[in-house]
């Protein structure tokens, strides 16, 4: 009895429709590489303690029992992970690499595969390692074109690319490379209209996010998913934080300017150039509040065994007075990063807030 059969048999044995896995995603710093990305990276080498006490937060005040931790440094996520487990969380081992061609993508997801094999072998069954994230836009050789702007272009003028099959392929000579040196669960952090073979895998993974587009169908759209059998996690979900965002097609996505962004990032000019967003927007947390909180009473009670909220906290993104430069709005984080070196009032030992959305995810968590 492989582990895929039984991770099956004890979900469905726990008799319940609730979501089991509940949690957030915590990034240890992603960088993204190639054109179409303004920035290189999104987080320092993190502060260990400071680890350990946003880690607390999440299990003791987010009432989370899972985190899905992110990023391309696979040091950097196998101690924040460790770190995770030790305090008894869910362990979903997400390394991100961006713009790498299928051989060297294989390659460091294999190593980072190791890693967790090394955690999972001292914490059976609480590390779940990630084989990569919508990969049909972020890997060359799925899709043509240089770029993910590209690829999208390419899909939006011939949907019919997405039946190709070279994702599936590509899956499929993954996978066993994966099993030969990790032993614990596996999933993929698909897009919705992602063609996979969900057959390899124990979880079935979707990033699968509520908006104006799709508010109406939401759970209609994981029937194929939950068709499969095996327990479906909602890998990647959430909102921005500013008036419109959950009705703009597009996730609110796209209101900083980005070319002070990058220039932002660059050594010694950086500090010239403040991050800002490209027009006048209006902060509104208790929107981000109310979809996040819709969204989860709405995976409650559909069928789905997770649910991973993007995200926990976007530290390169502060919040300011001034409404142009409070990019935070521009960000899906429970919690808004303050500026200056400023603390908490609520937690005065962290340097951000608690949004209203922080709260909301808080009730649902702990009465779930």
């Amino acid at each position: 009895m492989g582990p895929d059969h039984v991770i099956h048999i004890l979900w469905r044995g726990r008799g319940s429709r609730h979501v089991q896995h509940k949690g957030v995603h915590y990034d240890t710093g992603t960088m993204f590489r190639g054109p179409g990305y303004a920035i290189s990276t999104r987080r320092k080498p993190p502060d260990m303690a400071v680890v350990r006490r946003e880690l607390e937060i999440i299990r003791d005040d987010l009432y989370a029992n899972a985190v899905r931790i992110v990023g391309s440094d696979v040091g950097r996520l196998t101690a924040v992970a460790e770190t995770a487990l030790e305090l008894g969380l869910e362990g979903w081992f997400s390394p991100a690499f961006f713009e790498y061609p299928p051989e060297e993508t294989t390659a460091r997801l294999v190593a980072a595969a190791e890693a967790a094999a090394r955690l999972e072998a001292a914490h059976p069954g609480r590390v779940i390692f990630v084989a990569g994230s919508e990969l049909t836009l972020f890997m060359p050789g799925i899709l043509a074109g240089k770029s993910v702007t590209g690829r999208l272009q390419g899909l939006k003028a011939d949907p019919a690319l997405l039946h190709n099959g070279k994702l599936a392929a590509y899956l499929a000579v993954l996978v066993p490379r994966l099993r030969a040196v990790f032993a614990g669960p596996l999933t993929y952090a698909s897009l919705a209209f992602e063609q996979v073979d969900w057959g390899p895998f124990d979880y079935v993974g979707v990033d699968h996010y509520r908006e104006a587009r799709t508010k109406d169908r939401y759970i209609e759209m994981l029937q194929p998913f939950l068709a499969t059998g095996k327990p479906v996690i909602v890998t990647e979900f959430g909102m921005r934080t500013f008036h419109g965002a959950e009705s703009s097609g597009a996730l609110g996505f796209g209101v900083t300017d980005t070319t002070r962004l990058w220039l932002h990032t660059r050594p010694v000019i950086g500090r010239f150039f403040r991050s800002r967003l490209n027009g006048t927007f209006q902060r509104d947390e208790a929107m981000q509040a109310r979809e996040i909180a819709d969204t989860l009473e709405e995976l409650e009670g559909s069928g789905v065994a997770g649910a991973l909220l993007s995200t926990f906290a976007t530290p390169g993104a502060k919040t300011d007075d001034n409404p142009r430069y409070d990019v935070d709005m521009d960000s899906m984080s429970l919690v808004k990063s303050l500026p200056g070196g400023r603390h908490g009032t609520v937690y005065p030992d962290m340097p951000w807030e608690p949004k209203e959305s922080f709260a909301a995810v808080a009730r649902h968590f702990a009465r779930h």
